[in-house]
């Protein structure tokens, strides 16, 4: 099996825990307005295919880096290449690999059986996910990433339920994500799931606008600033007081 690949990294720093190969997806089906990899959007771009063989073969030429880290692949969307993930992923395994997988989970459909199957097939090669949790309000999530944010929520819930490690990313942007109300309500909804190790509240930057330039298309927050680190810290901190309170309520109930 090929997947489309758009490009791979062997140091990647913020992609898991520990230093990793990072393997990045061709394909997404988000249009999220502070995407950094508007390159990786089209879907079966003729770029080039690798094998999962091919791939280990290039995380052997550095896995000494990797010792207190593994493989990591992400996007794009890599669910939309789940089949091959999955194979990546036990072939990965079979070499004792640790496996991390970045998704936002928008293609997610709990009704579809033929696709929980292959997800549960997925997760038993898989040691932890990086969850991009974009925006908790509906109609805001649509603006900011050009679809509703149902299954994102839903394939959250699919996780804690089962207990699969997961830690959670959420960019914060001035004018859309940065607003106490849904930061609040944001962790409100994370205090619920049972299978949090970590959180990460990412500030905006500007740095995928040369990205935007190079390919012709119009940056879709040109002039909107870079978050501030100390309007960061205050964001997570929301995030943290919706969580703390909501495993309190659970805890009184």
């Amino acid at each position: 099996m090929e997947g489309y690949i758009h490009s791979t990294e062997s140091f990647g720093t913020v992609d898991g825990p520990g230093v990793r190969f990072v393997v990045f997806t061709q394909g997404c089906p988000l249009r999220c307005l502070y995407c950094h990899n508007p390159d990786t959007w089209e879907v079966n771009k003729s770029t080039k295919k690798m094998t999962a063989d091919e791939i280990l073969a290039q995380y052997d030429l550095t896995k000494s880096y990797y010792k207190d880290g593994g493989l990591t692949v992400t996007g794009g969307e890599p669910l939309l290449q789940i089949d091959f993930v999955t194979e990546l992923f036990e072939k990965a395994k079979a070499k004792n690999i640790h496996t991390c997988l970045d998704t936002s989970g928008i293609v997610f459909d709990q009704s579809n059986e033929k696709i929980i199957e292959k997800m549960d097939k997925l997760l038993s090669v898989t040691d932890l996910i990086l969850l991009d949790l974009k925006h908790i309000n509906n109609e805001e999530h649509k603006k900011l990433c050009s679809l509703p944010n149902t299954n994102v929520l839903n394939f959250a819930k699919y996780l804690s339920d089962k207990n699969q490690p997961i830690w959670v990313r959420h960019v914060v942007v001035d004018g859309y994500t940065f607003n106490e109300k849904y930061l609040y309500e944001l962790g409100l909804f994370i205090g619920e799931l049972k299978n949090v190790k970590a959180l990460d509240v990412l500030p905006y930057h500007e740095m995928g606008e040369v990205k935007y330039e190079s390919i012709g298309v119009e940056y879709p927050l040109k002039g909107t600033p870079a978050l501030k680190k100390d309007d960061a810290i205050k964001a997570r901190e929301i995030i943290l007081k919706g969580i703390k309170d909501k495993r309190n309520e659970l805890k009184a109930v």
